[in-house]
């Protein structure tokens, strides 16, 4: 019973095969059977949960309906939800209680969902692993030795152990995507604005954005279509209409035409990677989909700019966290600046510190312009290289992941290694477009390989549509770890 996607979850209450509380039930016993391995959770929401289910039980007796009604969805643990624990992952919020609940939050329970915890994640989002958090690892349910991906790791190893139905998590250089990936689920990172980011703690403001990790297109149609629109509690909420993205499933892919960035193939890239996705994109053109080369010529200058930009907005983010509002604080000091220093040190983890001081560097009195000021420009060149490509293309297709999910530890000695596996999901968020990882096969090892679609702005619609056809002509997104 916790094995069904959401609209297959939704047509089983329909027909009264289970209650909500019945299915609540079934996907509470997963996560204590599997989750003391894979350790997809921060913190299970068990109360709220079954009230929520109960009510749904009483809506659905009544012949009410909802698109996600009684139906169980998690979240990642820096989207607020009143009256419970958002923590970020970090030492510094570990005791934090929302008090009000984020836009996408509310739209969720508006539709009906049972939400039912929140996920493990990089503290702060910052991160490629997985772990970087305050309170545990998450294992990739494929095998528990290798990372689940980050930052939105706990949500992808749940959606693939089983754990819930859909999650939600958030993608800041690719933290939706490449957890998608590893765990060998669909991930959507929408456009900026198509998503409010009101009561999702900032990481880099000009970044962030929500999206659904769920384990097929059509799911994540069915997400989007609950989350997605214009937000006035949100100034960086865009103001345009929101389609129907269950709807766009039906429509024609035939002619479509595809562009293969030349700079995401060859040096670099694992071979795994590149013949599973040469595979794929043979399979798209069988659909009747042309394939045409493209060239992103500032692909090289992503990973610097994205750094030096996020990690700026992080710094000015985070400078909140002080003791004295919120929040953890030191019991070590004998004045104010004490206070604030040891708060800082003990509360924050060695990856966010990292961020923190190189964001400040770059912000401060005589770097300005030679860091700051420069990734901008490089930031509008890359967001232009999208905006020349697409003039020939609808859409473009890519790795997501240099490698498929690495060991655990593997990287933790190597913060620019780790920095490098974003090196195909960063362009996505330089430039604002849509971009989702969908499964497109395994490597030699039995890890699951995502393939990377990217859109135009707001151009959500095409990326699902595609998507969809694929996972109706492939069965990648049907096989499942075994735990």
């Amino acid at each position: 019973m916790h094995q069904p996607t959401i609209i297959q979850a939704r047509h089983q209450l329909k027909e009264k095969k289970y209650s909500a509380v019945e299915l609540l039930d079934a996907v509470y016993k997963r996560i204590d059977v599997v989750d003391g391995k894979v350790k997809a959770y921060i913190h299970l929401t068990r109360d709220i949960a079954h009230r929520q289910a109960e009510e749904a039980d009483q809506k659905l007796a009544a012949g009410e309906d909802a698109p996600l009604l009684g139906v169980p969805i998690a979240l990642k643990d820096l989207i607020c939800m009143k009256g419970t624990h958002t923590t970020c992952a970090s030492h510094i919020l570990e005791n934090f209680v929302s008090p009000y609940d984020a836009t996408v939050v509310k739209r969720l329970k508006e539709a009906g969902a049972v939400l039912i915890g929140k996920t493990n994640m990089d503290e702060f989002a910052m991160g490629s692993s997985n772990e970087n958090s305050y309170f545990h690892v998450t294992k990739n349910p494929w095998d528990l030795n290798h990372v689940p991906g980050g930052s939105s790791g706990g949500s992808g190893a749940a959606v693939a152990a089983n754990e819930c139905m859909g999650a939600l998590g958030s993608d800041t250089g690719g933290s939706i995507r490449q957890p998608a990936a590893f765990c060998g689920i669909t991930g959507l990172k929408p456009t900026y604005g198509r998503v409010s980011r009101f009561g999702l703690v900032a990481f880099a403001s000009s970044f962030d954005q929500i999206g659904p990790m769920t384990k097929t297109a059509e799911d994540a149609a069915i997400l989007m279509n609950v989350i997605g629109g214009h937000d006035p509690m949100d100034s960086t909420s865009a103001d345009v209409a929101l389609p129907d993205f269950t709807a766009a499933l039906s429509n024609d892919v035939k002619e479509l035409k595809i562009g293969i960035p030349k700079e995401y193939f060859g040096k670099g890239l694992n071979a795994d990677i590149e013949k599973t996705v040469l595979e794929a994109i043979k399979t798209l053109e069988s659909m009747g989909m042309q394939a045409i080369e493209v060239s992103l010529p500032h692909t090289e200058y992503a990973v610097a700019a994205y750094y030096i930009l996020a990690c700026a907005e992080a710094s000015a983010n985070l400078s909140r966290y002080d003791g004295v509002k919120y929040g953890y604080r030191s019991g070590h000091a004998d004045n104010l600046m004490d206070m604030y220093t040891n708060t800082r040190e003990e509360g924050f983890g060695e990856e966010v510190k990292r961020r923190i001081l190189l964001g400040t560097f770059v912000l401060s009195s005589g770097y300005y312009d030679a860091y700051y000021l420069k990734g901008q420009k490089a930031r509008t060149l890359i967001k232009q290289d999208f905006e020349e490509a697409y003039k020939k293309c609808d859409l473009m297709v890519g790795p997501i992941a240099p490698a498929p999910a690495f060991k655990l530890g593997e990287k933790l000695d190597d913060p620019l290694q780790m920095y490098l596996s974003d090196i195909f999901t960063i362009s996505a968020n330089l430039a604002g477009i849509p971009a989702m990882s969908i499964p497109c096969g395994q490597s030699k090892d039995n890890l699951p390989i995502g393939l990377q679609l990217m859109g135009k702005h707001f151009d959500e619609e095409t990326l699902l549509n595609v998507a969809h056809r694929y996972q109706h002509t492939t069965d990648h997104h049907l096989q499942h770890p075994t735990l």
